[in-house]
């Protein structure tokens, strides 16, 4: 069984790799890389159960009344807690800036939706597709 010191210092290490993950996330999504983005979001899955399940683990450990009396353990738990609760601040971030790159696609894939119509798609006389601009482009006075 592993002793609680290493529980803590275990759960340390994840909240730390969270928010370093959640710095690369707010990158990719400035950068509007989705297969960043979905990395991301995947490796954040595997460390908040990571962060849940050894959560549980220290709950759950024998001599988990430690953690209020020794110092040391209780200073490492506080500086956790402050940690995930930056994580969660960054994260309701990174979620409000993907929900607005999300919003500004979505209104180009509408603007191109409605020039969409304007434009005709031909075939030549070898099959070979051909597109017609309406759009003023090819005006004749």
């Amino acid at each position: 069984m592993a002793t609680l010191k290493d529980l803590v210092q275990f759960q340390l290490k994840n909240a730390e790799q969270l928010s370093a993950l959640l710095d690369q996330e707010k990158i990719a999504i400035t950068s509007r890389v989705s297969s960043d983005i979905e990395a991301v979001a995947k490796q954040k899955i595997t460390l908040v159960n990571q962060l849940k399940q050894t959560d549980q683990r220290i709950s759950r450990h024998p001599d988990v009344k430690s953690l209020t009396e020794d110092d040391d353990l209780h200073g490492v738990m506080n500086h956790i807690r402050s940690i995930i609760h930056d994580c969660q601040q960054s994260n309701n971030i990174n979620g409000e800036a993907l929900a607005r790159a999300q919003l500004s696609f979505n209104k180009l894939n509408n603007l191109m939706q409605q020039s969409h119509g304007k434009i005709g798609m031909t075939y030549n006389a070898t099959g070979q597709t051909h597109t017609i601009s309406t759009l003023g482009t090819n005006l004749k006075a």
